[in-house]
């Protein structure tokens, strides 16, 4: 596909800002969008000062840019051109807004007399500090397309936080073709985060209404007022193209998938090298945290998790635990000899690490340590019985000493009660909703239950003092990852893990899920299970979830390995290479339409 535009610009208020998933989106896809622009392709983003360092290298402009940058700190906004410091090194202009605060009130009369956006009352941070930028920027695409007047230009911009630069240019009619992307509607994250049944209610309630209702008015109107104005409005799913239909008023012209730079993911042979040495790594936490206990056979355990942030409804933690709970039930009953460990790798309200799970940590390293400075000879007696032919006993393999430290050593470790659910103390635990809900579900850490569960509430850094493991090697060390979501535009989690080569599950409420179920057929080793939520009941989603864990857990080694193997298979079907396409036709939509 060729381009039609000759320049393309993308504002995100995410770019050299990480703050959520967006700057995962443009980051990763800036090489491919580069493939088709070149040096004509410019990444626009707010600058702070403080967030800049290692994200942005300041580069003298070129004097065309220079000329309309001057324009511009006439009137208080001042612009900073160079490269972000990602994959293809991106031209990026950051603008610097603080000195254009005083229009703000100016700006919020114009939106509110030619687009009847409503930000009275609206808090600075949260709505007004975006929409003076993002104005700033429409300012900024207007002396831009002034500069290069016979050139075609696309300018896209990102959720509702750039909005007012898109209005900007059509209120003055600006010869820039716009693209308008919503990641996620304000009013769905909104009502879906309030535990209301949104996918039940699309077509009985009055949007503007219900905004006015939960008081995002001024952010609900810049996003519906920004997806009717432009040229081309997109979103990045199926499942978000339905939602935006209904709350917005407008159907999404083009669809654009979020994609992964899959050159940046290991190979089968690599992910398989990584599992094995990042289980055994997870495999020694289990020793300090529950062995103290009771102990169970680590060779037949399964390590199954979910990760991301701590929305409890939204995320399918509460789906996630009620299918765990009847899972332990049914490996009860029949007596099984499997163990399933569940993580919990959500970021909470914590104070500190349990005092008696780093006492646990301490005893076991002294245990490790102890075999450690005996290794060599250990090794070597092993050698001499096996070569001998003499059997291999404690006694000719340790000297008593050894054997003796080691025991009082052992029985320092051994401890009376159940592991904790949790690894670090909480804020307020009694109140917390996975600490309530395990408790509710009866997932306690008993010796006879076969789901065990350990809430991580910390992000994965790879320095923790605990698993010491980041985000993807956590990921690599297990064996099944669980999103559940009720409310996932796209959903990034269950690709990444695919991508990993590491089997998950996903719902058809999740962008990413639809777009699976939209390419592949459920086979026996699906690699990403697609859990049906959208019209079932909680109970229903409950029993599937379960019945996908029990098959799971049941899979022959071969089987698991088929699975992780289709997974990646899939995952490569949301390689950038594949999705940017989808970005040119929105692209080259917008130049059509806007003539």
């Amino acid at each position: 596909m060729e381009k039609e535009a000759d320049y393309l610009f993308e504002i995100s208020w995410e770019i050299c800002n990480k703050v959520g998933g967006i700057y995962t989106v443009v980051k990763s896809k800036a090489a491919e969008i580069m493939e088709y622009y070149k040096e004509n392709y410019f990444a626009i983003g707010p600058f702070f000062p403080e967030k800049v360092a290692g994200e942005f290298q300041e580069k003298v402009p070129p004097d065309k840019l220079a000329k309309a940058f001057e324009k511009l700190q006439k009137q208080g906004i001042k612009c900073h051109y160079g490269g972000w410091l990602i994959k293809g090194e991106p031209n990026t202009i950051l603008v610097d807004f603080s000195g254009f605060t005083s229009k703000k009130d100016e700006i919020k009369t114009s939106l509110w007399q030619n687009f009847k956006i409503d930000s009275l009352n609206t808090q600075y941070f949260d709505f007004d500090e975006p929409v003076i930028w993002s104005y700033a920027v429409g300012k900024l695409l207007e002396e831009i397309k002034n500069v290069f007047n016979d050139k075609k230009i696309v300018a896209q911009f990102h959720e509702w936080l750039a909005g007012a630069g898109l209005l900007y240019l059509k209120q003055n009619n600006v010869k820039v073709a716009t693209v308008f992307t919503t990641h996620a509607t304000i009013l769905g994250r909104t009502m879906s985060f309030a535990n209301e049944e949104l996918y039940e209610i699309f077509d009985k309630i009055n949007p503007e209404k219900k905004a006015y209702e939960y008081g995002i008015q001024a952010k609900y109107l810049t996003e519906k007022q920004s997806a009717l104005n432009a040229d081309v409005f997109t979103t990045v799913s199926e499942i978000t193209a339905i939602e935006a239909e209904h709350l917005l008023g407008k159907k999404p012209d083009v669809l654009l998938p979020n994609g992964l730079d899959l050159k940046k993911f290991p190979t089968f042979e690599e992910a398989s090298i990584k599992h094995r040495l990042y289980r055994e790594r997870i495999k020694e936490f289990l020793m300090y945290y529950f062995f103290p206990y009771y102990s169970f056979d680590l060779d037949n355990t399964l390590l199954y998790f979910l990760c991301g942030r701590y929305e409890f409804r939204a995320k399918g933690i509460d789906i996630f635990i009620k299918a765990l709970a009847k899972l332990n039930e049914k490996l009860k009953k029949e007596e099984s000899n499997k163990t399933i460990v569940a993580f919990f790798w959500v970021p909470g309200n914590i104070r500190a690490i349990k005092t008696g799970l780093l006492e646990n940590k301490t005893f076991f390293e002294d245990i490790t340590d102890a075999i450690d400075d005996d290794i060599g000879e250990i090794k070597n007696r092993i050698i001499y019985s096996i070569v001998s032919k003499k059997s291999i006993t404690e006694k000719n393999i340790f000297d008593e000493d050894f054997l003796h430290e080691n025991k009082k050593k052992v029985l320092k470790l051994m401890k009376k009660g159940d592991p904790e659910l949790t690894t670090h103390d909480l804020q307020d635990e009694k109140n917390d909703s996975i600490i309530k809900s395990l408790n509710e579900a009866g997932l306690l850490n008993k010796k006879e239950d076969r789901v065990k569960v350990v809430f991580y509430p910390i992000y994965l850094t790879g320095a923790d003092q605990l698993l010491d493991l980041g985000y993807y090697e956590c990921m690599q060390g297990s064996h099944l990852g669980v999103f559940p979501s009720y409310y996932e535009p796209w959903g990034y989690t269950p690709l990444e893990a695919a991508a990993l080569g590491v089997s998950s599950v996903t719902s058809d409420l999740a962008g990413f899920g639809r777009y699976v179920n939209e390419k592949s057929v459920q086979t026996k080793n699906p690699g990403i299970f697609v859990l049906k939520r959208l019209g079932k009941k909680d109970d229903e989603v409950v029993n599937e979830l379960t019945n996908a864990f029990y098959y799971f857990s049941n899979l022959s080694k071969q089987e698991r390995i088929k699975n992780k193997m289709e997974a990646q298979r899939l995952a490569s079907l949301a390689d950038w290479e594949v999705l940017i396409k989808n970005y040119i036709q929105a692209h080259n939509l917008a130049i059509k339409r806007l003539g």
